[in-house]
């Protein structure tokens, strides 16, 4: 493990591959680490490129370098995290492959600094919110799977992914990925990057910061605004999605290739949840690989 300082945070990484290889950037979601590509980072780095798996804020050895700084889990601070961490390894372009939290870094970054990305690897489509239409209601389906958000969104749910982090989020990883067959060894191991002492405050501050219901970091403030109407992505991109994803169904997310005014694919994952680089880590290759 390495780290490395932005102007935020002290970002710890994972790092592989030849110093001289095309640049990827690897991006794990919530609830999960960087052990998340444990199967996508030893292909690529011997297929030739030069690997980055980051800890996001609030995870694992990641720290921020003030007690001042929002512990903000908001979009724009994911993106400007991910550009911010670029810009320390001096990356002045890279393919981007990420997930849920970290499908939205990519995506924020993609959409408002096209000229940073050579390909997009987006894992669930085009994930930057709009917060804005966040208040609408919308299928009973839908807003059963979102149970945990609206769980969050109350003291009783802040008070229990504190005290229950462990529990809460492996039933996250059991009910999102119905077919991921994973052991205790394979959870704790990741389990433990929950335990940074901003996690919960991340957390927190992301899912009630998406439906307007929690201020966001004043800094991001120009980067929202920009977010807010929906950018377009322009870079050539690949779309995955699992077939079993138990929070963002296929059905729900077809309909933004919109969003997408580059060369784009589409790809169902079959039998994938949405832990999709742990159960489907070839796919993932494949994808970074064609880009």
């Amino acid at each position: 493990m390495k780290t490395i300082r932005t102007p935020t945070l002290e970002i710890a990484y994972e790092e592989s591959g030849p110093g001289a290889g095309r640049p990827v950037v690897l991006l794990h979601g919530f609830p999960d680490d960087v052990h998340a590509y444990d199967g996508v980072a030893p292909p690529l780095a011997a297929l030739g490129w030069h690997v980055y798996v980051p800890y996001l804020r609030g995870y694992g050895p990641t720290r921020f370098l003030a007690a001042e700084t929002p512990r903000s889990g908001q979009q724009a601070a994911l993106g400007r995290d991910l550009a911010d961490f670029m810009d320390a390894l001096g990356l002045q372009q890279a393919v981007l492959a990420g997930y849920d939290w970290g499908g939205r870094a990519a995506c924020v970054v993609a959409a408002l600094w096209p000229e940073r990305v050579t390909g997009l690897v987006t894992i669930g489509g085009y994930n930057i919110q709009n917060i804005a239409e966040a208040a609408k209601p919308a299928s009973p389906a839908t807003e059963y799977r979102r149970w945990y958000q609206w769980y969050f969104h109350t003291e009783r749910g802040q008070a229990g992914l504190t005290a229950n982090r462990g529990p809460l989020c492996r039933l996250l990883w059991e009910l999102w990925s119905p077919n991921y067959r994973f052991d205790d060894v394979t959870y704790e191991h990741t389990a433990a990057s929950f335990y940074n002492p901003d996690f919960v405050e991340v957390v927190i501050q992301s899912y009630r910061h998406r439906y307007g219901v929690a201020p966001g970091d004043p800094a991001l403030e120009t980067i929202e605004a920009q977010l807010a109407r929906q950018p377009s992505i322009t870079v050539p991109t690949i779309a995955l999605q699992g077939e079993a994803d138990g929070v963002s169904p296929p059905d729900r997310t077809e309909h933004a290739a919109r969003h997408f005014s580059g060369p784009y694919q589409s790809r169902i994952i079959p039998r994938a949840g949405h832990f999709l680089p742990r159960e489907a880590a070839e796919a993932v290759v494949q994808a970074v690989s064609e880009l």
